[in-house]
């Protein structure tokens, strides 16, 4: 065994890439030391009010990751190893990545969509995706509503701008509509003239626009009656659970009969 080589060959490992290992230590050392301070400082940015909080971390997690990765891939080919093999990795990692945020990508576009074509705006009443209520306010990757038992939902945008979207609020005025049953043996016409009186003189009824009541239906045990108003968009739901009140009461006074299904049972003893 030829020592001589051996110590030669230590020594010019040594020289050579000993000298860079240290160098690429202390740099990594110290890069990594730099790349901290800078990630503490974007997290903390919200505290001066730059940023929204969630958005200051991810941002701060993200930028010492990714920064801490490219210093440690050049750190590596200056030392002499082959990075080759690194290189396929961290493109199958971006691959990877690329797909976990396809979702968010569709769903910052279609905040984009929504901003821009304006479907509904906040305060509107709107129903979409399975769910109704107020929009409270709209984000760039979701939108979030408030229910009418006060909950809390945030619809992603990618489905809220490709569904289907109902807007409660955009019109000043609705019409409500309402069916009334009465019996075959009742007179349709007071029926309808007490329909008509409650109609005209529900003081939130718009009396502009015609107030509709005719027989719509004969059905197999009651004549339907419908009753179509006009109201201001807010006073919906107030004139639709007057009315329907109102209209009990009065065919209660005037003995007019709303019918119900109704079960025969015949039993037969053996």
């Amino acid at each position: 065994m030829d020592w001589n080589a051996i110590l030669d060959t230590i020594v010019n490992w040594a020289l050579n890439t000993g000298i860079r290992l240290i160098i690429a230590l202390v740099i990594l050392i110290v890069s990594f030391k730099i790349i901290n301070a800078i990630g503490r400082k974007i997290e903390k940015s919200y505290q001066k009010g730059k940023l929204d909080k969630t958005i200051a971390k991810v941002l701060a997690y993200i930028f010492k990751l990714g920064m801490k990765i490219v210093v440690a891939i050049c750190l590596v080919g200056y030392v002499g190893i082959d990075t080759s093999g690194l290189a396929a990795l961290v493109t199958s990692f971006g691959v990877c990545i690329g797909l976990a945020v396809n979702g968010a990508v569709s769903n910052l576009a279609g905040g984009v969509v929504i901003i821009l074509t304006r479907p509904f705006k906040v305060d509107d009443f709107i129903e979409a995706q399975g769910y109704s209520g107020t929009v409270e306010d709209i984000h760039i990757t979701c939108t979030r509503l408030r229910t009418g038992d006060n909950k809390i939902v945030y619809v992603p945008n990618g489905a809220l701008s490709s569904g289907t979207i109902v807007n409660y609020s955009e019109k000043d005025t609705r019409r409500v509509d309402l069916t009334f049953s009465i019996s075959y043996s009742n007179d349709f016409e007071k029926a309808k003239k007490i329909i008509t009186d409650i109609c005209s003189a529900h003081e939130l009824v718009l009396k502009d626009q015609p107030i509709f009541v005719r027989v719509a239906e004969h059905g197999a045990s009651s004549i339907n009656i419908v009753t179509r108003v006009w109201v201001n968009s807010g006073d919906y739901w107030t004139v639709n659970f007057d009315i329907l009140e109102a209209v009990k009461l009065a065919f209660d006074k005037e003995g007019i009969e709303i019918p119900f299904n109704q079960l025969d049972v015949h039993v037969k003893n053996n």
